[in-house]
Protein backbone atom coordinates (compact mmCIF):
# COMPACT_ATOMS: atom_id res chain seq x y z
CA UNK A 1 0.00 0.00 0.00
CA UNK A 2 1.38 3.61 -0.76
CA UNK A 3 2.34 5.99 1.70
CA UNK A 4 0.50 9.39 2.34
CA UNK A 5 2.65 12.01 1.48
CA UNK A 6 4.30 14.19 4.40
CA UNK A 7 2.40 17.17 4.47
CA UNK A 8 4.54 20.40 5.42
CA UNK A 9 3.55 23.88 6.27
CA UNK A 10 6.27 26.35 6.10
CA UNK A 11 5.96 29.57 8.16
CA UNK A 12 7.03 31.77 5.89
CA UNK A 13 8.35 35.42 7.32
CA UNK A 14 9.79 37.41 3.70
CA UNK A 15 12.84 39.04 4.64
CA UNK A 16 12.93 37.93 8.07
CA UNK A 17 13.75 33.75 8.81
CA UNK A 18 16.01 33.53 5.69
CA UNK A 19 15.15 30.43 3.40
CA UNK A 20 16.29 28.13 5.98
CA UNK A 21 12.44 25.97 6.28
CA UNK A 22 12.32 26.11 2.20
CA UNK A 23 15.89 24.10 2.35
CA UNK A 24 14.31 22.30 4.97
CA UNK A 25 11.68 21.03 2.72
CA UNK A 26 13.69 20.55 -0.22
CA UNK A 27 15.26 17.97 1.94
CA UNK A 28 12.84 16.25 3.10
CA UNK A 29 11.28 16.23 -0.67
CA UNK A 30 14.15 14.23 -1.36
CA UNK A 31 13.39 11.79 1.04
CA UNK A 32 9.87 11.07 0.11
CA UNK A 33 6.75 12.51 -1.03
CA UNK A 34 5.48 15.42 0.15
CA UNK A 35 2.80 18.25 -0.13
CA UNK A 36 4.12 21.44 0.80
CA UNK A 37 2.08 24.55 1.75
CA UNK A 38 3.39 28.13 2.59
CA UNK A 39 1.32 29.93 5.31
CA UNK A 40 2.08 33.53 6.03
CA UNK A 41 0.56 35.33 9.07
CA UNK A 42 -0.09 39.11 8.09
CA UNK A 43 0.40 41.67 11.00
CA UNK A 44 -0.94 45.30 10.67
CA UNK A 45 0.75 47.04 13.24
CA UNK A 46 -1.82 49.49 13.78
CA UNK A 47 -4.76 49.18 14.99
CA UNK A 48 -7.68 49.01 12.79
CA UNK A 49 -10.10 52.02 12.62
CA UNK A 50 -13.02 50.63 11.22
CA UNK A 51 -15.02 47.37 11.34
CA UNK A 52 -14.80 47.78 7.31
CA UNK A 53 -11.58 47.02 7.59
CA UNK A 54 -12.17 43.49 9.03
CA UNK A 55 -13.76 42.77 5.13
CA UNK A 56 -12.49 39.95 2.92
CA UNK A 57 -11.69 42.78 0.41
CA UNK A 58 -9.41 44.42 2.69
CA UNK A 59 -6.76 45.89 0.06
CA UNK A 60 -3.72 45.71 2.63
CA UNK A 61 -4.29 42.20 3.09
CA UNK A 62 -4.34 41.39 -0.48
CA UNK A 63 -1.52 43.24 -1.63
CA UNK A 64 0.83 41.75 1.23
CA UNK A 65 -0.48 38.54 0.94
CA UNK A 66 0.74 39.11 -3.07
CA UNK A 67 3.81 40.16 -1.88
CA UNK A 68 4.74 37.38 0.31
CA UNK A 69 3.39 34.67 -2.34
CA UNK A 70 5.82 36.53 -5.01
CA UNK A 71 8.74 36.18 -2.45
CA UNK A 72 7.90 32.64 -1.61
CA UNK A 73 7.60 31.55 -5.28
CA UNK A 74 11.09 32.97 -5.53
CA UNK A 75 12.24 30.96 -2.52
CA UNK A 76 10.66 27.85 -3.28
CA UNK A 77 12.43 27.77 -6.72
CA UNK A 78 15.95 28.74 -5.24
CA UNK A 79 15.46 25.90 -2.91
CA UNK A 80 14.38 23.45 -5.60
CA UNK A 81 10.83 22.72 -4.81
CA UNK A 82 8.90 21.84 -7.57
CA UNK A 83 5.45 22.44 -8.74
CA UNK A 84 4.63 19.02 -8.33
CA UNK A 85 5.40 19.02 -4.74
CA UNK A 86 3.12 21.88 -4.02
CA UNK A 87 -0.66 21.85 -2.70
CA UNK A 88 -3.49 22.55 -4.83
CA UNK A 89 -3.14 25.86 -2.68
CA UNK A 90 0.38 26.07 -1.88
CA UNK A 91 -0.16 29.62 -0.51
CA UNK A 92 -2.21 31.07 1.81
CA UNK A 93 -1.81 34.51 4.22
CA UNK A 94 -3.76 35.52 7.01
CA UNK A 95 -4.16 38.76 9.07
CA UNK A 96 -3.82 38.05 13.10
CA UNK A 97 -2.51 39.60 15.88
CA UNK A 98 -1.04 36.26 17.29
CA UNK A 99 1.18 34.83 14.20
CA UNK A 100 1.20 30.84 16.69
CA UNK A 101 -2.06 30.67 16.73
CA UNK A 102 -2.65 31.83 13.34
CA UNK A 103 -0.33 29.22 11.72
CA UNK A 104 -1.44 26.22 14.38
CA UNK A 105 -4.79 27.16 12.68
CA UNK A 106 -3.85 26.81 8.99
CA UNK A 107 -2.02 24.07 10.02
CA UNK A 108 -5.27 21.82 11.12
CA UNK A 109 -7.10 23.09 8.13
CA UNK A 110 -3.87 21.56 5.94
CA UNK A 111 -4.07 18.57 8.08
CA UNK A 112 -0.31 19.18 8.29
CA UNK A 113 2.32 16.68 9.75
CA UNK A 114 4.79 19.13 10.67
CA UNK A 115 5.02 23.14 10.87
CA UNK A 116 8.49 23.70 9.63
CA UNK A 117 10.29 27.02 11.19
CA UNK A 118 13.24 28.95 10.06
CA UNK A 119 15.85 30.38 12.36
CA UNK A 120 15.41 33.86 14.35
CA UNK A 121 17.76 36.59 11.79
CA UNK A 122 21.44 36.94 13.04
CA UNK A 123 21.48 33.24 14.77
CA UNK A 124 24.63 31.67 14.30
CA UNK A 125 25.44 29.18 11.19
CA UNK A 126 24.69 25.77 12.57
CA UNK A 127 22.01 26.74 15.14
CA UNK A 128 18.49 27.71 15.27
CA UNK A 129 17.35 30.66 18.00
CA UNK A 130 13.91 30.58 18.48
CA UNK A 131 11.82 33.82 18.05
CA UNK A 132 8.57 34.92 20.07
CA UNK A 133 6.08 32.99 17.49
CA UNK A 134 8.26 29.82 17.69
CA UNK A 135 8.68 29.87 21.00
CA UNK A 136 5.00 30.07 21.85
CA UNK A 137 4.00 26.86 19.24
CA UNK A 138 7.02 25.24 21.46
CA UNK A 139 4.97 25.55 24.11
CA UNK A 140 1.62 24.73 22.71
CA UNK A 141 1.62 23.37 19.34
CA UNK A 142 -0.60 20.39 18.94
CA UNK A 143 1.14 19.25 15.81
CA UNK A 144 4.88 18.50 15.12
CA UNK A 145 7.23 21.17 14.76
CA UNK A 146 10.64 21.00 12.28
CA UNK A 147 13.38 23.28 13.53
CA UNK A 148 15.84 24.69 10.76
CA UNK A 149 19.30 25.63 11.96
CA UNK A 150 20.49 28.64 10.11
CA UNK A 151 22.64 28.07 7.00
CA UNK A 152 23.00 24.43 7.68
CA UNK A 153 24.48 22.56 4.48
CA UNK A 154 22.12 19.56 4.02
CA UNK A 155 22.31 16.30 2.36
CA UNK A 156 21.51 16.09 -1.65
CA UNK A 157 20.58 12.38 -0.87
CA UNK A 158 17.58 13.83 1.54
CA UNK A 159 17.72 12.21 4.64
CA UNK A 160 20.27 9.73 5.44
CA UNK A 161 19.70 8.99 9.07
CA UNK A 162 17.33 9.45 11.97
CA UNK A 163 18.65 10.56 15.31
CA UNK A 164 16.38 10.12 18.71
CA UNK A 165 17.34 11.37 21.73
CA UNK A 166 16.33 8.84 24.43
CA UNK A 167 16.00 8.88 28.40
CA UNK A 168 13.25 5.79 28.95
CA UNK A 169 10.37 7.89 29.40
CA UNK A 170 6.85 8.13 28.52
CA UNK A 171 7.89 11.62 25.76
CA UNK A 172 11.27 9.36 25.02
CA UNK A 173 8.80 6.73 24.04
CA UNK A 174 6.76 8.37 22.12
CA UNK A 175 9.46 10.51 20.12
CA UNK A 176 11.60 6.77 19.53
CA UNK A 177 8.19 5.13 17.92
CA UNK A 178 8.08 8.05 15.53
CA UNK A 179 11.41 7.84 14.62
CA UNK A 180 11.42 4.27 14.63
CA UNK A 181 8.78 4.32 12.19
CA UNK A 182 10.51 7.04 10.16
CA UNK A 183 13.50 5.00 9.75
CA UNK A 184 11.70 1.75 8.55
CA UNK A 185 9.45 4.18 6.20
CA UNK A 186 12.46 6.08 4.85
CA UNK A 187 15.25 2.95 4.94
CA UNK A 188 17.54 5.15 6.70
CA UNK A 189 19.72 3.99 9.77
CA UNK A 190 18.31 5.10 13.72
CA UNK A 191 20.89 6.04 16.45
CA UNK A 192 20.00 6.50 19.88
CA UNK A 193 20.86 9.34 21.32
CA UNK A 194 21.79 10.13 25.29
CA UNK A 195 23.75 13.31 26.56
CA UNK A 196 25.86 13.87 29.93
CA UNK A 197 26.44 17.43 30.19
CA UNK A 198 28.62 18.19 32.55
CA UNK A 199 28.23 22.15 34.61
CA UNK A 200 26.99 23.91 37.53
CA UNK A 201 23.40 22.68 36.57
CA UNK A 202 23.87 18.99 36.67
CA UNK A 203 24.06 19.27 40.39
CA UNK A 204 24.54 21.73 43.23
CA UNK A 205 27.72 21.66 44.30
CA UNK A 206 31.10 20.16 43.93
CA UNK A 207 30.76 18.88 47.60
CA UNK A 208 30.09 15.69 48.55
CA UNK A 209 29.15 14.09 45.18
CA UNK A 210 32.61 13.30 43.87
CA UNK A 211 34.74 14.26 41.06
CA UNK A 212 32.92 15.74 38.03
CA UNK A 213 35.13 13.03 36.30
CA UNK A 214 33.85 10.11 38.55
CA UNK A 215 30.12 11.76 38.21
CA UNK A 216 30.52 11.71 34.20
CA UNK A 217 31.59 7.88 34.03
CA UNK A 218 28.29 6.94 36.21
CA UNK A 219 26.09 9.09 34.18
CA UNK A 220 27.80 7.72 30.86
CA UNK A 221 26.93 3.94 32.68
CA UNK A 222 22.95 5.29 33.33
CA UNK A 223 22.91 6.84 29.80
CA UNK A 224 24.10 3.53 28.36
CA UNK A 225 21.55 1.65 30.32
CA UNK A 226 18.65 3.67 29.41
CA UNK A 227 20.17 3.20 25.38
CA UNK A 228 20.15 -0.16 25.72
CA UNK A 229 16.59 -0.51 26.70
CA UNK A 230 15.69 1.74 24.34
CA UNK A 231 17.48 -0.55 21.24
CA UNK A 232 14.88 -3.26 22.98
CA UNK A 233 12.04 -1.27 22.49
CA UNK A 234 13.06 -0.55 18.64
CA UNK A 235 14.08 -4.13 17.71
CA UNK A 236 10.55 -4.94 19.49
CA UNK A 237 9.15 -3.26 17.24
CA UNK A 238 11.22 -3.31 14.11
CA UNK A 239 13.11 -7.16 14.16
CA UNK A 240 15.12 -5.83 11.31
CA UNK A 241 15.91 -2.05 11.82
CA UNK A 242 19.42 -1.21 11.56
CA UNK A 243 20.13 0.81 14.97
CA UNK A 244 23.27 2.55 16.47
CA UNK A 245 23.84 4.12 20.03
CA UNK A 246 26.09 6.91 21.18
CA UNK A 247 26.31 8.81 24.31
CA UNK A 248 27.01 12.42 23.62
CA UNK A 249 29.52 13.76 26.93
CA UNK A 250 31.23 17.29 27.40
CA UNK A 251 31.13 20.43 29.71
CA UNK A 252 27.63 22.07 29.01
CA UNK A 253 25.23 21.13 25.99
CA UNK A 254 27.13 22.82 23.61
CA UNK A 255 30.02 20.75 23.94
CA UNK A 256 28.07 17.27 24.57
CA UNK A 257 26.16 17.65 21.44
CA UNK A 258 29.22 18.97 19.56
CA UNK A 259 31.03 15.67 20.90
CA UNK A 260 28.90 13.50 18.51
CA UNK A 261 29.53 13.17 14.25
CA UNK A 262 26.95 15.19 12.76
CA UNK A 263 25.78 13.97 8.86
CA UNK A 264 24.55 16.20 6.50
CA UNK A 265 21.61 14.13 6.12
CA UNK A 266 21.10 13.60 9.65
CA UNK A 267 17.40 14.59 11.55
CA UNK A 268 17.16 14.92 15.20
CA UNK A 269 13.40 14.06 17.30
CA UNK A 270 13.02 14.85 20.30
CA UNK A 271 9.70 14.18 22.24
CA UNK A 272 8.10 16.96 24.29
CA UNK A 273 5.54 16.29 27.13
CA UNK A 274 1.58 16.97 26.15
CA UNK A 275 -0.10 19.37 29.42
CA UNK A 276 -3.99 19.55 30.18
CA UNK A 277 -7.07 19.43 27.50
CA UNK A 278 -6.08 21.69 25.07
CA UNK A 279 -2.42 19.19 24.15
CA UNK A 280 0.02 21.62 25.04
CA UNK A 281 3.81 21.05 24.35
CA UNK A 282 6.15 21.74 27.00
CA UNK A 283 9.79 22.27 26.26
CA UNK A 284 11.61 21.36 29.14
CA UNK A 285 15.17 22.40 29.77
CA UNK A 286 16.87 19.78 28.76
CA UNK A 287 15.00 19.63 24.98
CA UNK A 288 15.00 23.85 24.69
CA UNK A 289 19.23 23.14 25.62
CA UNK A 290 19.24 20.25 22.66
CA UNK A 291 17.21 22.50 20.43
CA UNK A 292 19.46 25.44 20.83
CA UNK A 293 23.04 23.72 20.58
CA UNK A 294 22.08 20.88 17.81
CA UNK A 295 23.07 21.62 14.34
CA UNK A 296 21.19 19.54 12.20
CA UNK A 297 17.18 19.87 11.69
CA UNK A 298 15.26 18.85 14.52
CA UNK A 299 11.65 17.30 14.95
CA UNK A 300 9.75 18.39 18.36
CA UNK A 301 6.95 15.64 18.41
CA UNK A 302 4.03 15.94 21.23
CA UNK A 303 3.40 13.15 22.98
Amino acid sequence: MPHSPLRILIAWRPGRNGAEAMNCAAWLARTCEVRIRVATVLSRGWPLTSLARLSDNDSWVMREGRNSERSARAALKAAGIRKGMLDDEPFVSVESSSEATALTKMAEDFGADVILLGSQAHTPTGRFRAGSTADALLHYSPIALGLSPRGRRLSKNGVTRINVSYIDTPQSHTALKRAADLAMKWDVPLRLLAFTPRGATMYPTEDGFGSSEDLMIEWREQALALIDRGIDRAHTRYPDLHVEADVGSGHGWEDALGALKWKKGDLLIVGSSTLGHFGRVFIGSSTNQIVRHCPVPTLITPS
